[in-house]
C-alpha cells in the first residue's frame, strides 16, 4: 500500500491539471517552484483599497526590452502562463479573443511566459495560437516575485491593473471569458 500511495497521488494529480493546484506554481519562496493548491476564484479590490502594482520589466519573447511603465494611464491584464500548462492553452487564445474587442478601448494584455525551458516554446505556443499581445520571456518568475503580495502564485494566475496602475482583481486558476470582460467593463467604466 505505501508504494501504490505514491503513484495514485502522483496520477491524480496529472489529471486534475494546472488550475486545480496539481500544476499551480508557487513562487513566493525565493524563486524556488514547486506545485501547491491553487483556486479558480477571483478576487476584485475594491477601488479605495488598491495598492500600487511593482514595477517591473524584461525581455519579449522574441526580444526587445519592455518595461511596465508602457502600460501607463492603460486597465491592463497580466497573465502568467506556460505553454506546457493545459488550462494555459485553453485560456491563452481565449485572452486573445478579448483582447481583439477591447485593445482599441485602452486596454493593454501582457502575457508572462513562466518556467519555460527553452524560449522557443513560449514563442512557437504564441506564433501557431495567433497571439498578438506581447509576452515577457520569464523563465525565472522574477515578476510573480515582484507581485508576490498577489497571490501570482499559481500557473495560469491574472492580475487585472486599472488605469492609474493598481492592482484591481486577481484571479488564481483559468479566467473564464465571461469574468474576464466583466472586470474590464467595470475598471473601464471607472472615473
Amino acid at each position: 500500500m505505501r508504494r501504490t500511495l505514491p503513484a495514485v497521488l502522483a496520477s491524480a494529480a496529472l489529471l486534475t491539471g494546472c488550475s486545480t493546484g496539481a500544476d499551480a506554481v508557487d513562487v513566493s519562496n525565493g524563486g524556488q517552484f514547486r506545485f501547491v493548491a491553487a483556486t479558480p476564484d477571483g478576487e476584485v479590490i475594491p477601488e479605495a483599497d488598491r495598492d500600487s502594482a511593482p514595477e517591473f520589466g524584461g525581455t519579449l519573447l522574441g526580444g526587445g526590452d519592455w518595461t511596465s511603465d508602457e502600460l501607463a494611464g492603460q486597465v491592463a491584464v497580466l497573465n502568467f502562463w506556460g505553454s506546457w500548462c493545459a488550462p494555459c492553452r485553453v485560456e491563452t487564445p481565449q485572452f486573445q479573443e478579448v483582447y481583439a474587442e477591447v485593445r482599441d478601448e485602452g486596454v493593454a494584455f501582457l502575457g508572462l511566459n513562466v518556467k519555460e525551458p527553452d524560449e522557443q516554446f513560449g514563442q512557437a505556443f504564441v506564433d501557431t495560437q495567433g497571439i498578438e499581445f506581447p509576452s515577457l520571456y520569464d523563465p525565472a518568475g522574477e515578476v510573480a516575485l515582484a507581485f508576490r503580495d498577489y497571490p501570482a502564485n499559481a500557473i495560469p494566475s491574472t492580475i487585472v491593473l486599472d488605469r492609474e496602475g493598481r492592482v484591481a482583481a486577481v484571479y488564481t486558476g483559468e479566467v473564464t471569458q465571461d469574468d474576464l470582460r466583466a472586470v474590464l467593463d467595470l475598471l473601464l467604466g471607472e472615473g
